[in-house]
């Protein structure tokens, strides 16, 4: 009993379940042209390299990121349906810069308006999904805010669902590198979206109108799972990029370049840099524990489990030379509850620890009654 409370003792102090790189690259790792990004695991939030990533700038598009948050989470919610027709006011009809030219009145489904958005970063139909979801864009903008206040996005406030600079209250639409991964990373728990942040070229309007990809990493870049391109003169080229490779999504943003091919180039180079130094170790590898004695149970024995045992990104360098090491209590006595502590799994790398996962019981197992004792007991004297 006093190891399993030692065990327990030391499962309180975990910091985290899945372990996290403690320090981000230094901003000299990667060569950027712009002034500020940032590289996030999109698996766990991990940041592996940032520069300026807290510097407050102008998004352009990229803001909508947000705006498909919103309607994804909408949609899975129940507030909005697959099935809708989404009309356009007058508002979003008016709207400049990109966009696929609808009319007052237009309606266009919901598939369509997303992969719009998505795939030619549509203004109109942006405003037209905002006011679906909330009644108005001034609303939907409220919903922005809030729920970047929840994503803890804490140098970002939106007063648009498009992005675009047309307005006098404009300057005041402002996020950071650090703010869109983070948004960005939460869209991408949608896996509904990934239909339209992977398409190269398609149609609406029943194929009269042609949509083209303003990320061009979609067609160019292997393992591009998305996301969003933004530019104003006031924002520069902007940039949210996602890829996946052997399992690992990284999540790329750079804000403020002097030119798209170089937006383009600074998320591949740091896109690069994290598929090339780093690697995914999954803890319970081989796992397997000898089952532990359970003392007056129902059940002679327990075989633990290991608990938020998710993969753990790692240095290449530190991926080759892991270890695991399992330690259990002695023996359990009854009863045992589900998901009790019953001992440790550490997973090391050149002695330096990568994880700590508890192991725990998977089912309960009571304990035996007065009667089944002494069955058990006549049991194992005359049988």
């Amino acid at each position: 009993m006093r190891k399993m409370l030692c065990i327990a003792s030391v499962l309180v102090l975990l910091v985290s379940a899945v372990p996290r790189v403690s320090a981000a690259g230094d901003a000299a790792a990667v060569a950027l042209h712009a002034p500020s990004a940032i590289l996030m695991d999109a698996a766990t939030g991990t940041v592996l390299f940032e520069k300026n990533a807290d510097e407050r700038r102008e998004p352009a598009s990229v803001t909508k990121v947000m705006t498909l948050l919103l309607v994804m989470e909408a949609l899975d919610a129940g507030q909005i349906g697959w099935d809708d027709q989404v009309t356009a006011s007058a508002a979003a009809a008016a709207k400049g810069g990109s966009q696929i030219y609808l009319e007052e009145g237009e309606q266009l489904s919901m598939d369509e308006m997303l992969k719009s958005v998505v795939v030619s970063s549509a203004n109109d139909c942006a405003t037209a999904l905002a006011e679906h979801v909330a009644g108005s864009e001034a609303a939907f903008v409220e919903r922005m805010n809030a729920r970047a206040a929840e994503l803890g996005m804490e140098n970002t406030h939106f007063v648009n669902c498009t992005g675009l600079d047309d307005a006098p209250e404009a300057s005041a639409h402002l996020t950071t590198a650090r703010d869109i991964a983070l948004m960005s990373r939460e869209l991408l728990k949608h896996d509904a979206i990934r239909r339209y942040t992977t398409i190269w070229m398609d149609t609406v309007r029943n194929g009269a109108f042609g949509l083209s990809n303003t990320n061009k990493l979609v067609r160019f870049y292997e393992g591009t799972t998305g996301l969003k391109t933004g530019y104003t003169s006031g924002a520069g080229h902007c940039l949210s990029a996602s890829a996946k490779r052997n399992g690992i999504e990284f999540i790329a943003v750079v804000l403020g370049d002097d030119s798209s091919s170089h937006r383009f180039e600074d998320a591949k180079a740091l896109l690069n840099w994290g598929f090339a130094n780093y690697a995914l170790v999954e803890p319970a590898e081989g796992f397997d524990p000898a089952p532990i004695p359970v003392r007056l149970g129902t059940e002679e024995s327990v075989v633990p489990v290991p608990e938020g045992c998710g993969p753990i990104l790692v240095e290449k360098a530190k991926a080759a030379n892991v270890t695991r090491e399992i330690e259990l209590a002695e023996e359990a006595e009854a009863p045992v509850e589900a998901g009790q502590v019953l001992g440790v799994l550490r997973v090391k790398s050149g002695g330096e620890l990568l994880g700590e996962f508890p192991l725990t019981a998977p089912a309960s197992i009571p304990r035996l009654r007065y009667w089944e004792i002494w069955k058990r007991l006549l049991q194992s004297i005359f049988w």
